[in-house]
């Protein structure tokens, strides 16, 4: 099934997809919106768009485990989107996931403007590859 993950955030939202084998986890794109609704709008439309079975949204917690004022801004999001899509929606831990992502734009050479327009959604492709690796190691959950 074709997954998209969702890395929210005030400014640019990350989208990365999976392909049908839930193999390959792709960056394809970024949402530059600062409203929550239009965000939503946008994310229930590129769904439709990869033709995608679930959407997988980054929920922001603390380092301990807690969820803040961040995750809490983000389930309102998931909430937006489960009403206006037609497929699941998973949330899952994105600790760590920019850093993750900012590590291999690094490694890949990619800096400044170039690298701003790419970080969140390469964020959200690594927030899609931990998930695919968990859904692939509890097949029972699925």
């Amino acid at each position: 099934m074709k997954i998209m993950a969702v890395d929210y955030g005030d400014a640019r939202t990350g989208l990365a997809v999976c392909d049908r084998t839930e193999f390959l986890a792709s960056p394809v794109g970024q949402i530059e919106e600062k409203s929550m609704a239009k965000v939503a709008e946008k994310i229930i439309y590129a769904s439709r768009e990869f033709e995608v079975g679930m959407i997988v949204i980054g929920l922001p917690r603390n380092m301990d485990g807690t969820e803040g004022a961040r995750a809490e801004k983000t389930r309102k999001l998931g909430k937006l989107v489960e009403l206006g899509a037609s497929v699941p929606i998973r949330f899952w831990d994105e600790r760590r996931s920019t850093v993750t992502a900012a590590a291999q734009l690094t490694e890949a050479g990619t800096f400044g403007k170039k690298r701003k327009q790419k970080l969140d959604a390469v964020s959200a492709a690594v927030i899609l590859e931990s998930f695919l690796a968990w859904r692939k190691n509890h097949p029972e959950e699925n």
